[in-house]
């Protein structure tokens, strides 16, 4: 009785190690596809221009963001969808990037310093060959302009 005891235990321990590293698997493969566990240090961001389009009911709207080596570029572009007019805000700052992080403050608007810098906190990831920011606040996705017009055609 003692053998069949220590017999089904062992069994039952291999199968919560198995049952372990699959579940373990999976949450990997998870992390990876929402873009938490990837390594993209690597990845040159330099030059690099991400886009992101909102469709409201009055207005479009469309930012992007223009990365140059430690400096970036952010502009926010409104089209009123009522008189087909549009108007831009271009704002100027810099970027600090730790690993898959890269923290954006934009302190000057159209070449003159504003009082609250706009700050974005974007996640680096990556799907399909596909260069994506995420905006780890609003969950807003940007993507590489590049990746987009490869897309598009």
């Amino acid at each position: 009785m003692r053998k069949l005891f220590i017999g089904i235990s062992l069994l039952g321990t291999l199968g919560l190690k198995a049952q372990y590293g699959s579940l373990n698997e999976i949450l990997n493969r998870l992390e990876q596809r929402k873009g938490i566990n990837q390594h993209l240090e690597n990845v040159n961001i330099d030059n690099k221009k991400f886009i992101f389009i909102k469709d409201e009911a009055d207005h479009t709207e469309r930012d992007f963001i223009i990365i140059k080596e430690n400096n970036a570029t952010y502009v926010e572009v409104f089209d009123d969808k009522a008189t087909g007019e549009s108007s831009s805000n271009v704002f100027t700052g810099d970027i600090v990037r730790k690993k898959n992080i890269i923290s954006l403050r934009a302190d000057m608007l159209e070449n003159k310093k504003i009082p609250m810098p706009v700050t974005k906190t974007l996640l680096l990831t990556q799907q399909d060959n596909i260069l994506y920011l995420i905006d780890v606040n609003t969950r807003d996705r940007w993507i590489d302009e590049a990746s987009y017009s490869k897309k598009a055609k």
